[in-house]
């Protein structure tokens, strides 16, 4: 494993994914362990993506007293069936949030009537849980969240908004294998805002693959700007970064 720090970003690179993910989940295990001592529950948002697959099975193999933990997602579609396998909800539910027992897995509604008042609730919930720990990913685009360099807002006012997805964000759903064409990707979503991430004490950002290499570079080097969301880690005090070989082979 190398490591080296980005201004206030520690970035770690290791040889392979699976090290990758038994590393970070190493570190959030420990990181949530120490939390647990300060206060009697704690309050985690966790990605839904492929990219997550290694630290998110290796997180609910550990010894974390996960009934002490109210678990909360990052963003949703927008119009997507509760039952469709490539909704975020249904992939943490698949993955962790069904797998070990939190004490509250907190979802947002894809189906909601009115996604501006699912937004409102969801705000809600953040703010009457304030949180701890986020586990994350960046998008070819240098997204995290659905926070697209177009709707992106390091100073956004709301906590949960609704947005349209660019064409970047949606093929990767495609490259990612989640959907067959690009026109099966729904074209809005509900998503936490750039904000919740700078203020959150710790993020711990799993990103592998070849196909997140430039985003990978550009979070790295290039300017702290909206136009790759993800720069804004470099300003972040307790944020890490997780890297496989393919993703770090333009460092």
């Amino acid at each position: 494993m190398n490591e080296f720090k980005a201004d206030k970003l520690t970035v770690k690179t290791m040889a392979s994914r699976t090290e990758m993910g038994q590393v970070a989940a190493a570190e959030i295990v420990a990181a949530i362990k120490a939390k647990l001592e300060e206060k009697e529950e704690i309050n985690m948002i966790f990605a839904a993506a492929p990219s997550q697959n290694e630290v998110l099975k290796m997180l609910t193999e550990s010894d974390v007293d996960w009934s002490r933990i109210n678990a909360f997602h990052m963003d949703e579609y927008i119009g997507l069936d509760k039952s469709a396998p490539q909704g975020f909800g249904r992939f943490l539910m698949d993955h962790i949030f069904g797998k070990v027992p939190f004490k509250s897995v907190n979802l947002i509604d894809c189906e909601a009537a009115d996604p501006e008042k699912e937004c409102e609730r969801y705000e809600k919930l953040l703010n009457e849980n304030p949180v701890d720990i986020i586990v994350l990913g960046i998008g070819e685009n240098g997204h995290i969240a659905f926070n697209d360099p177009w709707v992106a807002d390091f100073k956004d006012t709301k906590k949960v908004k609704t947005v349209s997805l660019d064409e970047v964000c949606r093929q990767q759903q495609v490259n990612d294998g989640c959907f067959a064409t690009i026109d099966q990707v729904p074209k809005r979503a509900i998503t936490l805002t750039c904000p919740v991430f700078i203020q959150a004490p710790q993020l711990f950002c799993i990103v592998p693959a070849i196909t997140k290499a430039n985003a990978v570079k550009t979070t790295v080097y290039g300017e702290i700007s909206e136009t790759c969301p993800a720069t804004v880690l470099r300003e972040h005090l307790a944020a890490i970064l997780y890297l496989d070989a393919e993703s770090s082979s333009l460092l």
